[in-house]
């Protein structure tokens, strides 16, 4: 292990030029979905907005509950949730990135309420999906973009969706998306031999029940602390090297 992190270390300066292709992509295809999504919402009436917004809560709820029922390793990831939803209400996340997103409203002037909202909610749908984390793996370990293409398409066209009702806080979700893929991307690209399939399906799970989450948040059918239920993606991996 430790050669191979030599190895690719040395390799670094080459990284952003070579294994970040597809997070670019994925970043621009988000920012100019939620450009035209924005200039959409206003001249959109609000009837328009509400099912559209309705609409996209729903498919939310549907993606998460379809990534959850691949969970294999339950108490783990019952105890991921458990433990990351303790460490996340003793950190306070909810309400760090709640003022974090009404700051960026602040210091760029934007008045539209729905900012904060349409800021987190996008940022965590396009960071817990499978494939952030796949198409980061695939790239970060030399292999040729196409998962993170092929999301970038679907994220680009999501947002159009979701800034048409939510505004332009969407557009903002880039940055979180920015840092998390590319992130995953460098590990991938140190530590390449580290990731095995275990791993991934079981993180896609628990980030599933995190969508289903959201997805009842955005149908307004009950307020779930999601941001809070973070960390549970650290305690799983953790828990996946551990004991399984």
């Amino acid at each position: 292990m430790k050669t191979i992190l030599a190895k690719n270390t040395v390799l670094l300066p080459n990284f952003f030029f070579v294994n970040m292709l597809g997070n670019f992509v994925n970043i621009a295809a988000i920012i100019l979905g939620g450009l035209a999504g924005t200039v959409f919402n206003r001249s959109l009436p609000l009837r328009y907005q509400a099912i559209i917004f309705q609409g996209m809560g729903l498919f939310v709820l549907v993606l998460g509950i379809s990534m959850s029922i691949k969970m294999e390793q339950i108490l783990i990831s019952v105890f991921s949730l458990l433990l990351g939803g303790i460490t996340g209400e003793l950190l306070k996340l909810d309400k760090q990135i709640n003022i974090f997103g009404e700051w960026l409203k602040r210091s760029l002037k934007f008045k539209s309420e729905k900012f904060t909202n349409g800021f987190v909610s996008t940022s965590l749908i396009y960071c817990t999906g499978a494939m952030a984390v796949l198409g980061a793996i695939e790239e970060g370990t030399g292999n040729f973009p196409v998962i993170l293409l092929t999301k970038s398409a679907m994220d680009g066209f999501s947002a159009i969706a979701f800034a048409s009702a939510m505004g332009i806080g969407v557009i903002f979700s880039a940055l979180p998306v920015a840092i998390y893929q590319g992130t995953l991307t460098l590990i991938a690209f140190l530590f390449a031999e580290a990731f095995n399939m275990e791993i991934i399906n079981e993180l896609s799970a628990v980030g599933g029940i995190l969508l289903v989450g959201l997805g009842i948040s955005i149908l307004e059918i009950k307020e779930i602390k999601v941001v809070n239920l973070l960390p549970s993606l650290i305690f799983v991996i953790v828990f996946m090297v551990i004991f399984a």
